[in-house]
């Protein structure tokens, strides 16, 4: 059995300790980056472009920004953030074999958490 004062001297030293290791835990995490961004940031990005086109109700995103982080709608990712490059139309038009009315572009933070700028929204381009 400890001592009083010992078990003090302990428990005060052990303290510290866990507040650096939990401070080294949240820098290896922030260096390796949130694992969630880039989910996090192609629902924002898709979110984005449902508002922009109109609402669920007239509006659909391509099958790929439901796809984990975007799928091949993820066109770059840099320090800039995440850039998403995809097309959308009324409700059902990939089923029904319709072309897309609309191409969004949108650049999303790093951390997925807001969007940057809208880099295109309009026709499809060439």
């Amino acid at each position: 059995m400890l001592r009083q004062p010992l078990r003090q001297a302990l428990s005060a030293a052990a303290l510290p300790l866990s507040a650096l290791v939990l401070a080294l835990v949240a820098q290896a995490a922030q260096a390796q980056g949130d694992p969630n961004s880039p989910q996090r940031a192609a629902n924002l990005a898709r979110m984005k472009a449902e508002i922009l086109n109109g609402g669920l109700g007239v509006y659909r995103a391509a099958p790929c920004m439901h796809d984990q982080g975007g799928g091949a709608c993820l066109v770059a990712r840099s320090a800039e953030g995440f850039t998403f490059r995809f097309f959308g139309g009324k409700p059902g038009w990939q089923q029904e074999g319709l072309p897309p009315t609309v191409e969004t572009e949108i650049l999303v933070a790093p951390n997925g958490r807001s969007i940057e700028r809208v880099i295109y929204n309009g026709p499809p381009r060439p």
